[in-house]
């Protein structure tokens, strides 16, 4: 029988979980076994699971599991250099020459395991079945707009968490801005098409700020896009490969322009093609905003796990897209996941 073991997630911040406990019925009645581990963090209480008929085992006990047990989490495992020798559903983050997926990968070819890494889960397009690029936007926009309104504060923006529901969020960032009595920021968003970039519009157009919305069409020209620095914010939602363009050059640092918030949504700041390139690293919940020019004011938010301030709605949304291909976990060989195990071969060390 194949088994489902949903482990606890064990990095900070993180309350998400990609099943809910609809999708384990569903599962179980599709004749999947399913495990869930208690958890003293995730958004989505223990009693669900309980009701649907799942089997419920300690906190962090997956190492332990039947080896035969598909381990699924979403982000990474403790970094412990311990063999890996389940079969692993997680977002590894190993296929782009990151050196701890460099190490990820050592760990999965000496333990004999498999990762079925959930950013390469893809149809017979190439298409993601399931992405938390929504609520990416959506929350990354908040920050970036709670950035803005730090600025207006003379500050630099206060660490952040997590929000029991995105109406929650609405209420806080609203009160925020009116308490500043000044108009609202314009922005733009390139990427707006996507999903990314339709949830970062969304929640700017609940604040009541006007959104320029960009796309492939608008960039097409390569740049340099002098619009985007007669904006307040810019949120980028275009995650950088060959042939991006430059959307925020180093030399905007010191020209005259309207532009001092910056969300880089996509973040990926170590990329050799980042199209953001004024800034070097990641900035986190307890410094969301790195400042990287004075005369004028320009911040940068780029937090590279935006959905965990909302992991209700990302965990619903996200478990939703993914239930139809964890209902094909019966065969592993075809589909998502035999072209998931062969990206992971292809990257194997030898």
């Amino acid at each position: 029988m194949t088994h489902l073991w949903v482990r606890a997630e064990q990095r900070p911040n993180e309350e998400r979980v990609g099943l809910t406990p609809e999708g384990a019925k569903a599962l179980l009645a599709a004749g999947i076994k399913v495990t869930v581990e208690e958890s003293s963090v995730r958004a989505i209480p223990l009693q669900g699971y309980v009701d649907a008929g799942c089997d419920i085992a300690a906190e962090n006990t997956w190492p332990d599991a039947p080896t035969d047990a598909i381990i699924f989490g979403l982000k990474e495992l403790p970094e412990d250099g311990t063999p890996l020798p389940h079969r692993h559903i997680m977002f590894g983050h190993a296929f782009k020459g990151q050196h701890s997926g460099k190490a990820l990968l050592e760990r999965f070819k000496a333990g004999g395991g498999t990762l079925y890494d959930l950013e390469y889960l893809v149809d017979e397009t190439g298409r993601r079945v399931a992405a938390f690029g929504y609520w990416a936007g959506y929350a990354g926009a908040a920050v970036t707009l709670k950035t803005w309104a730090a600025q207006q504060r003379s500050e630099l923006c206060g660490p952040v968490g997590v929000y029991e529901s995105k109406d929650a969020l609405l209420t806080d960032l609203g009160a925020e801005l009116d308490a500043l009595k000044v108009e609202r920021p314009t922005a733009m968003v390139i990427g707006a098409l996507g999903r990314v970039g339709t949830g970062a519009a969304d929640l700017c157009e609940a604040m009541g700020i006007k959104v320029t919305k960009w796309d492939m069409a608008e960039t097409a020209s390569g740049g340099p896009f002098p619009q985007i620095l007669a904006h307040d914010l810019f949120l980028n939602c275009i995650f950088a490969r060959p042939g991006t363009p430059v959307f925020v050059p180093r030399e905007a640092l010191e020209q005259d322009r309207q532009l001092s918030a910056i969300g880089d949504v996509a973040c990926d700041p170590d990329s050799d093609y980042n199209p953001v390139p004024v800034y070097d690293r990641a900035t986190t919940w307890a410094s969301p905003a790195l400042r990287v020019a004075e005369h004028p004011v320009l911040d940068v938010m780029a937090i590279d796990n935006l959905p965990s301030m909302l992991p209700v709605e990302s965990s619903e949304d996200y478990a939703a897209q993914l239930l139809s291909s964890l209902l094909t976990l019966t065969d592993l060989q075809s589909g998502v996941w035999g072209r998931a195990e062969t990206t992971f071969k292809d990257h194997l060390p030898g």
